[in-house]
């Protein structure tokens, strides 16, 4: 299984802005993988979190989900690759963000995983929200078709 300081080496080394950004991942659990975002490196001209840090930031959060899930499923064959992303900003990130996204129901995954194996190609929708702290409402969400490819 790759552990979460694994998959944050992985990001920063093959994608270096991940780096400059300050990304941590902060932990890998029950299938919720939870990455933190600093405001001070990524801060606009409102003192707010720059709308394409967060843009980043939730598409990594799907692709860490999906990278994590597939190890522990022993897929080590594939690519991974964003393929459409909707997003939407209900409220400023106004300090360091927390983002957060969970898999998909068993079914969904199976299903994946499956089409995976027989066409060597697989698509699967993955959610991502992203709070200003514990407990308070969704400032961005995100939902994400990511590719899976030999």
């Amino acid at each position: 299984m790759t552990s979460p300081l694994d998959l944050e080496t992985t990001l920063h080394h093959d994608i270096p802005l991940t780096r400059e950004m300050g990304l941590k991942v902060l932990s890998w659990k029950a299938q919720q993988l939870r990455l933190w975002l600093p405001l001070d490196a990524n801060v606009n001209h409102k003192n707010t979190m720059f709308g394409g840090s967060l843009y980043c930031g939730a598409v990594l959060a799907g692709w860490g989900w999906l990278h994590l899930r597939l190890r522990e499923s022993a897929v080590h064959d594939g690519h991974i690759v964003i393929q459409e992303g909707q997003i939407s900003y209900p409220l400023p990130v106004t300090g360091d963000a927390l983002v957060v996204c969970e898999g998909p129901d068993d079914k969904s995954w199976q299903r994946f995983l499956a089409t995976f194996s027989k066409h060597g190609r697989a698509r699967l929708n993955l959610q991502s929200r992203i709070v200003n702290a514990e407990g308070e409402p969704d400032a961005v969400r995100f939902s994400g078709q990511y590719v899976l490819h030999r």
